[in-house]
This record gives structure tokens, C-alpha cells and sequence, in this order.
């Protein structure tokens, strides 16, 4: 079955699924990258999608074109998809939901 789903105002995306579950799997994978709706540092909804290269490997990430706060995205280590790194260094969910505002060290 052809599926069409609209995630955001500015985002419509078009798969195939063979049955429901796979539509489900789908569409879950698709909303949890792809749905993210506004920066949780400030709640501006000016953000955009950025991928940076250093020594060969590539870092996803959303970035806020308002405060300069980044949603890091990790990747599945089978299927290539990725996810939102929502959790700190210590394994806790940030209240920011991920965004992070880089800070000079002092």
C-alpha cells in the first residue's frame, strides 16, 4: 500500500508499506526524526536541518537558526535510520528534550 503523510506544514513524505505494521513502523521512524516541529531551548519554530563531515563521518542534527541549539541525532547500528539523542551524558532525559546550546568551556 502507497502511503502520503503530511509530518509538518513544510513536510510531506511518500512509502510503501506491504501491511499495517510496517506502515506503523514506518510512519513511527518518520515522526521521530522528521517531526520535531520547534527548537525546546526556545521554542522558535526557525529550525533546519544540518549534516556535518569531520574525519569521515558524518553528524546529523537539527539546528535553531534563532539561539544556536542543535537536536544530535545518533544512527541505528542495523538499517540506517537514525533517532534523537533525547538524554544527557548521565542517561537522563534533558529538559530541553535534546537541544543543546553549545557553551565556551571557561
Amino acid at each position: 500500500m502507497k502511503v502520503i503523510y503530511a509530518l509538518s506544514e513544510k513536510m510531506t513524505v511518500e512509502f510503501e508499506g506491504s501491511n499495517q505494521k510496517q506502515v506503523f513502523e514506518e510512519l513511527s521512524s518518520m515522526s521521530e526524526v522528521f517531526g520535531e516541529q520547534c527548537c525546546k531551548a526556545c521554542n522558535s519554530t526557525d529550525i533546519r536541518f544540518q549534516v556535518r563531515e569531520n574525519d569521515d563521518n558524518k553528524y546529523y542534527e537539527l539546528k535553531c537558526n534563532a539561539c544556536g541549539a542543535r537536536l544530535s541525532f545518533g544512527a541505528h547500528k542495523k538499517g540506517d535510520t537514525l533517532f534523537p539523542k533525547r538524554k544527557d551524558a548521565e542517561g537522563n532525559y534533558s529538559k530541553t528534550q535534546g537541544w543543546i546550546k553549545y557553551q565556551k568551556p571557561l
